[in-house]
């Protein structure tokens, strides 16, 4: 239980880490002009979407158990949300 416990966050931390490590490598490369820097001061914007591009399959790949983890702890809190309704509507229909 302990390991899923902060499954969301530790998920969440890991994504945040990838994105900000693709940004770092998108402004070197930019930096050393190994790729192109974008028009008019567009700079940045084009270094965040293109560190977005290159997160978003890396995380799908690299972060598949902790995803598995979120998902199973996101299904648990809702099959207790789920029992919960289960057993209060039971109570009012028994008054």
């Amino acid at each position: 239980m302990s390991s899923q416990k902060y499954a969301s966050l530790r998920y969440t931390a890991l994504r945040f880490g990838l994105l900000v490590a693709s940004f770092a490598v998108v402004w070197v490369l930019c930096y050393l002009r190994a790729i192109p820097l974008g028009a008019n001061g567009s700079n940045t914007v084009w270094m965040i979407l293109l560190a977005l591009i290159i997160s978003a399959p890396l995380s799908w790949v690299l972060l598949r158990k902790q995803r598995d983890a979120m998902a199973m702890q996101v299904a648990e809190r809702v099959e207790r949300t789920r029992e919960r309704l289960q057993a209060n509507a039971g109570q009012e229909d028994r008054v």
